[in-house]
């Protein structure tokens, strides 16, 4: 598959780590797939057949930080192998205490961690999402996992499946809608030796073909979440946990809407860097 390679520098007070990370999130709703970051601004990787200059630009205009002027190239790149162009660009490894560490395979190894992660993310990772990632592994190695049956939806590199299944899930579950991000995910948990984690290509019809779940996480963004919600509801068990994340901490309220609709409670949420991640149970 080809992409656009598209790099904004921006005109602005504001801390350019801030308006990244901002950036990548909107941008993800319009078809944007993977984001690095640099001390300029921003490169974002979109499907060839995706890219529309109208679509960007309106994007741009609803901007909902004030006082941002953008500037943006665009190149269509070939298809290649992106493992080199994250080395390239600094991909670093995400610390969760001494519980657990995700790093790539050209990364060297670092002793004392419970769980140490494996990940070469290609193009279905994005260091927008550090912060969700980050605070869904932290619920994540909070729970008792042993013998449970989870769901990862919109699983990207499959790192929340990969560490479920190393926690003792029994039965582990991973879709994502794109190619990249299946293909992605099967070599990530071959890598690290969680081979019986079931891979699906598809989206959130494909969840009943699962059966139900003890625990569902859906690392995704507002709109996807609030609109696939009640597929998420119907594949819980009676009194499973919904743990979602890939939304500012304004958004909860409409989240919160939504799950009341879907007989789901909010049990609690945590934040990191204006990100937010919540709990819900199935009543």
């Amino acid at each position: 598959m080809n992409y656009y390679e598209v790099t904004f520098t921006y005109d602005t007070s504001v801390e350019t780590e801030a308006i990244s990370d901002v950036l990548a999130a909107e941008l993800g709703e319009i078809g944007f797939e993977s984001f690095t970051e640099n001390a300029e601004g921003l490169q974002a990787y979109i499907p060839e057949n995706m890219y529309a200059e109208a679509t960007l630009q309106e994007k741009l205009m609803q901007f909902p930080i004030e006082g941002v002027g953008f500037h943006y190239t665009a190149q269509r790149i070939e298809s290649q192998d992106w493992n080199e162009e994250w080395e390239k660009h600094y991909f670093k490894p995400i610390r969760i205490g001494k519980e657990c560490i995700i790093r790539a395979s050209f990364h060297e190894p670092e002793a004392g961690y419970t769980y140490n992660i494996i990940i070469d993310p290609k193009m279905a990772f994005g260091t927008g999402n550090h912060a969700t990632t980050f605070l869904m592994i932290q619920e994540m190695l909070q729970l008792d996992l042993e013998g449970k049956e989870l769901l990862d939806m919109g699983c990207g590199t499959a790192v929340l499946a990969i560490l479920a299944r190393m926690r003792g899930a029994k039965r582990v579950v991973a879709i994502d809608i794109d190619e990249w991000a299946y293909r992605n995910a099967i070599e990530n948990i071959h890598i690290n030796q969680t081979d019986d984690i079931e891979v699906a290509l598809g989206g959130a019809e494909r969840i009943a073909d699962f059966g139900k779940f003890d625990v569902v996480f859906a690392n995704i963004n507002r709109n996807i979440l609030l609109a696939d919600m009640p597929h998420y509801a119907a594949s819980m068990k009676p009194g499973a946990l919904l743990f979602m994340s890939g939304f500012y901490t304004e958004d909860i309220p409409a989240l919160e809407e939504e799950c009341q609709k879907n007989g789901l409670k909010l049990l609690s949420y945590t934040e990191k860097e204006h990100w937010a991640a919540i709990k819900t149970k199935k009543c």
